[in-house]
């Protein structure tokens, strides 16, 4: 029983009923807090509230939001929420924790709320706010001095409107790599977007196949700087309309294992062929579509066909099984970790399909025709051999493979995924990164209605805010590309003019992606924490960031940078650059690219710098080989916290042939602590070396 007093509880919103508790409790893990969980009558609109152990709490409240189309109240519980921030953050920062299901449980819409895009994009995570409140009060004496709600991805596409439509509720947000679906302040519609630049990126993944690793290798540090080497005319044009819509030079390797993108296709295909028919059929059968005009790009891949399940197959196994061990496997078992992690790890999420002919599998549609699950549709996330990792819509995403047997009939196409894969050109957004596909303002291909995306997601962004926003985005985000960074800190300018720094500023991450390194499928030879950095630091040290600006009246640092052809540009020079990472670069023998024989020493040297008011050095380690340990560290006597600049050297011996990145990771503190366990703010480099065989 709790002993929370909930009478007195006066509710703001009336769509949500009296407030409910069904769970008041101490636990130790994570970190040790008080749970309260429950409800509000009447809807579908759950919240898990934490509180810290006594004489900790300084009087703020963080609301963080689940990313992608939200649904759950214990995420940043989870080992992925930890990855992001998680309930450790929240008590440094001298907070108690909310969070919300955002108003619907997984993917299946509240039956009172519907498609009602208010209710998911801010609604019940408000009320859930105001009720904290309520709770605090009695469990820790006061109310909160200062609220903050933040989130990534899906949550930085809501923690903006929770700021714009509740100011009651909070002083501020920091969203993290959102989009620029911007607009007016009062416009509740749904967004309109397919998320036309990820169809492009599926194109290239496709048409290059194995060559994707040849435009990695081109744009990684000592290659030739030209990716297109190599390809024929219509995957060249293919990348080269990926890059002017904004995907980051650097990244392509996230190109070859795309994964938030793939679950967003899985999440409303079916939606997009039911209520847009038109397209679909069009791909195939007019001219001014590749399906019909160039079949010659699309039907080698096709797979159209009727066949059986051998087995479904959860998480787990794919983690365990010896036979998903090998290298084929690397991306199905990453996104197994990654969504496994998520409380689903023994639920049936893949599927291992009879008599699978030669064609592109990523994407293809899984329709269960017999069984238990007969009717429910799904769509490959992820595909090796004849396993599909799938999800769906609605209720078919909370069931995945539930219920479905060996023998079950199914119907396997991928002919709605060769179709999206162009739809880019036929769904232009009134956006400049477009303009290479109109000629004198007109589209050069027919175009479609672009379709409503989920109510789940919200509506579009405003720029008319009261409080503070502090934006992070992400410069090698395969997922929110860079040039999505840029859209709130336009529409705040258009909203506010002169006064815009008054309520926004924007910091950009090097070297980050959607998720942290160990959440995606490594390079072969090369582990992910080579080129990706983890950027939790940088979040935990922009909370704090954010709460001297409300509460100080400090405005954060932000980042100089130039917007060109679709690219984020930043300055080479931390004093140039500003923010808060230490700028670093990393040569070898004097240059990007040193080509020596096995057994030749070479002369690696790192500098790097941090920016004013950013604090100073505080580690330097070296990875040789490419594992992502990082077994070499520059002692206390080269670095010891005092000093905003380093330049240090190492000699190394490579006894193997092949191709070499040395990385240097470098860290940063804002008050030098060189023995600080939190907000070392990383950022690396690397060069390559190019070992013959022999002296």
């Amino acid at each position: 029983m709790s002993d929370i007093e909930l009478h007195s509880y006066e509710i703001t919103d009336d769509f949500f009923g009296r407030p409910y508790i069904d769970a008041d409790e101490w636990r130790d893990e994570p970190v040790p807090h008080r749970y309260v969980h429950g409800g509000f009558e009447g809807t579908t609109t759950r919240f898990a509230l934490r509180f810290p152990p006594e004489g900790t709490w300084q009087g703020r409240m963080y609301q963080p939001l689940e990313g992608a189309n939200a649904g759950n109240e214990d995420f940043f519980a989870s080992p992925l929420g930890q990855d992001l921030g998680g309930l450790a953050t929240t008590f440094r920062l001298g907070g108690y924790h909310v969070e919300s299901n955002m108003g619907h449980v997984g993917d299946v819409m509240d039956p009172k709320a519907g498609p009602d895009p208010t209710i998911y994009g801010w609604r019940a995570a408000a009320e859930t706010g105001r009720f904290s409140k309520h709770v605090a009060q009695q469990i820790l004496g006061a109310r909160p001095a200062y609220s903050y709600v933040w989130g990534g991805s899906g949550g930085a596409r809501r923690s903006p409107l929770c700021l714009a439509y509740a100011p009651d509720v909070w002083d501020a947000a920091m969203p993290f790599m959102g989009d620029a679906s911007d607009g007016a302040h009062g416009d509740f519609h749904l967004l309109r977007t397919v998320a036309q630049h990820f169809t492009a990126m599926f194109n290239v993944q496709r048409l290059l196949g194995p060559k994707i690793y040849d435009v990695v290798d081109a744009m990684l540090p000592g290659g030739s700087g030209d990716p297109f080497a190599g390809l024929d005319t219509h995957a060249r044009g293919e990348l080269a309309t990926l890059y002017r819509l904004g995907y980051p030079n650097g990244d392509e390797f996230m190109i070859a294992q795309p994964m938030g993108q793939m679950w967003l296709w899985t999440s409303y295909a079916e939606r997009l062929q039911r209520e847009h028919p038109a397209y679909w059929e069009a791909f195939w059968t007019k001219p001014g579509h590749v399906g019909h005009d160039e079949p010659q790009y699309v039907e080698p891949d096709l797979i159209d066909v009727h066949t059986t399940v051998v087995r479904t197959i959860t998480p787990a196994e794919l983690l365990h099984e010896e036979r998903f061990a090998g290298s084929d496997y690397r991306r199905l078992r990453g996104m197994a970790a990654v969504i496994g992690g998520m409380g689903m790890m023994d639920k049936p999420l893949a599927v291992e399909l009879a008599d699978v002919p030669d064609g592109y599998r990523m994407g293809a549609g899984v329709t269960i025709e017999s069984g238990a699950g007969a009717g429910r549709q799904l769509y490959a996330m992820s595909a090796v051999d004849n396993v599909f990792f799938c999800d769906g819509e609605g209720e078919a995403s909370n069931r995945r493979f539930r219920g479905v047997e060996p023998g079950d009939r199914v119907h396997l196409s991928n002919r709605a995924f060769l179709a999206y894969c162009y739809m880019y050109r036929h769904h232009l957004a009134d956006d400049a990164a477009y303009d290479s596909l109109r000629q004198a303002g007109r589209p050069i291909y027919p175009q479609y209605e672009i379709p409503e995306s989920s109510p789940f997601m919200g509506t579009v962004h405003t720029g008319l805010f009261e409080g503070k926003m502090l934006w992070l985005h992400h410069t090698h985000d395969a997922s929110l590309w860079p040039s999505q960074g840029i859209g709130m800190r336009n529409n705040v300018r258009r909203e506010r003019g002169d006064a815009a720094d008054d309520y926004f500023c924007l910091r950009w991450t090097e070297n980050a992606e959607h998720v942290p390194p160990r959440q995606a499928a490594s390079p072969p030879g090369r582990d992910n924490k080579t080129w990706l950095i983890d950027y939790h630091p940088v979040l935990e040290q922009s909370l704090a960031d954010l709460q001297r600006w409300v509460e100080d009246g400090v405005r954060p640092a932000e980042t100089t940078f130039e917007y060109d052809d679709g690219q984020i540009n930043l300055p080479p020079s931390a004093a140039e650059r500003g923010g808060i990472q230490p700028v670093v670069n990393v040569t070898a023998n004097g240059g990007s690219r040193a080509d020596i024989a096995v057994g030749d020493t070479v002369t690696l040297t790192v500098r790097a710098e941090v920016p004013p008011g950013a604090g100073t050095i505080i580690g330097v380690r070296w990875d040789f080989d490419g594992a992502g340990a990082y077994p070499h560290r520059h002692g206390r006597d080269e670095v010891d916290g005092s000093a905003t600049a380093v330049e240090l050297s190492v000699t190394h011996t490579f006894s193997v042939a092949g191709t070499w990145f040395p990385t240097a990771l470098v860290e940063s503190h804002r008050d030098g602590d060189v023995d600080a366990t939190a907000r070392r703010i990383p950022n690396l480099a690397s060069a390559r070396v190019m070992v013959e065989g022999t002296r």
